[in-house]
């Protein structure tokens, strides 16, 4: 079974609901049929019922719940959570309101928040900032959580290495340089984000250009002390660095480069010393190996919030929602 299909069927034995803010985009509305069709999760649709009606033509989306902001029966609820909890901020009731009933963005987080929805996916119209600013500041960080960073699950077709062909690349989409801290913050999440979503044992590897000394820079160094920091704090996962890309995942350059690591050669978690770097990354092995992507994947939300790309398919939305159903199982 392939790891779309173990993450959907883990989503149908104990379905969620997914609310889908983005309402009146093509994608997602196919996006929703299917995922109604196979039972992955139940669907909330936000706006206009008529204007998501016509926009959807004869895509079947009749048991979804859509909900209008303008005729929402919990909003004064809403408006005064949202009023305590960023009154520090200046939040108003009139602004709340406001917010709640103009930004489905806003209003969907309300909705994980307030426990209508288990999580929401968004981004196929929006930045990542839009996405991820309500939720920062409705649901907060993760209890133990020091950083919200991002991932891809990779599934490679005909691959042996990493969990037959399957890995997490990460940060592929929000941090955009981490420091040593951050980037052990990183490893430490992502190792976690593969158990809980893969079901195998994470093996971390810490990428640079360089592998275990072979090259001396300042950008070599901070992976260096994050690969320390990452095993002092997270002891009970497999990390190791720093690795050149084909000595962490290739068991013969891995045992040629860096004799006496258990890790070297066999690594399925990859954590990227930046952005740009996890971002080519996901993005080539996609495109050039035809490799599934599925993400990204936020971790260290306090609840399931995650974001698309604004190039992703109706397909590429069905999988973040299942995974990040998934993650809402897994939170309960």
């Amino acid at each position: 079974m392939s790891f779309i299909d173990k993450i959907k069927a883990k989503a149908k034995s104990n379905v969620q609901t997914i609310v889908l803010p983005e309402s009146l985009e093509i994608r997602t509305l196919v996006a929703t049929e299917q995922i109604l069709a196979e039972g992955i999760a139940n669907v909330i649709l936000i706006g206009n019922e008529k204007e998501i009606n016509e926009v959807a033509g004869e895509i079947n989306i009749k048991e979804a719940t859509i909900i209008d902001p303008n005729n929402f029966t919990q909003m004064d609820n809403y408006v005064e959570t949202l009023v305590t909890l960023r009154s520090k901020k200046g939040m108003t009731e009139e602004k709340a309101r406001e917010l709640l009933t103009t930004n489905t963005l806003y209003l969907g987080v309300m909705m994980v928040k307030k426990g209508l929805a288990g999580g929401m996916v968004a981004g196929a119209v929006n930045s990542t900032g839009n996405v991820l600013r309500p939720s920062l500041q409705i649901l907060k960080t993760a209890p133990g959580a020091e950083l919200v960073s991002s991932f891809f699950v990779m599934v490679v077709p005909n691959c042996e290495l990493g969990a037959n062909g399957t890995f997490v690349f990460s940060d592929c989409g929000l941090v955009q340089n981490p420091n040593a801290e951050q980037l052990a913050s990183i490893a430490g999440s992502s190792a976690g984000s593969f158990k809980a979503l893969v079901g195998e044992e994470p093996i971390v590897g810490m990428l640079s250009h360089s592998t275990k000394g072979s090259a001396s820079h300042p950008d070599v160094d901070k992976v260096i002390e994050a690969t320390k920091i990452a095993k002092d704090k997270y002891p009970k996962y497999k990390i190791d660095g720093e690795f050149q890309l084909d000595a962490a995942i290739v068991p013969s350059v891995g045992a040629s480069k860096a004799p006496g690591s258990e890790v070297a050669g066999n690594v399925n978690v990859l954590v990227f010393p930046d952005l740009d770097a996890g971002n080519i990354g996901y993005k080539l092995t996609q495109r050039l190996a035809n490799a599934e992507a599925y993400g990204p994947i936020t971790q260290g939300i306090a609840m399931p919030v995650n974001d698309l790309s604004r190039g992703c398919s109706a397909k590429d939305i069905v999988g973040v929602v299942a995974v990040t159903a998934v993650q809402a199982i897994n939170q309960e």
